[in-house]
């Protein structure tokens, strides 16, 4: 026996707001698309991504830590509002 399981790894990323790492699928992937903070909730859209909770929480500590630019390696601030009404529409 090799002592290997069978059970698949669920990767890993760490959310830019709070910095706890949690599976990927419960995080939102966001994207930089002409200066704006979009959603990709399918994880398809080209470009680097950032991982955050589907929170309002988690987006507001990353606004205030400026962790979006940084994650995303843009300069200046983004505007953060189409990623805003995404979580409010998908919060019961």
């Amino acid at each position: 026996m090799s002592g290997r399981t069978h059970a698949r790894a669920c990767p890993e990323r760490t959310c830019v707001g709070c910095r706890e790492r949690a599976a990927k699928h419960d995080l939102l992937r966001t994207v930089l698309i002409e200066g704006a903070c979009a959603p990709d909730p399918r994880g398809t859209l080209p470009g680097r991504g950032a991982y955050v909770h589907p929170a309002l929480v988690c987006i507001d500590t990353a606004v205030r830590r400026r962790a979006f630019p940084r994650a995303l390696r843009a300069a200046g601030p983004l505007d953060t509002a189409a990623l805003r009404r995404y979580v409010e529409q998908a919060q019961p």
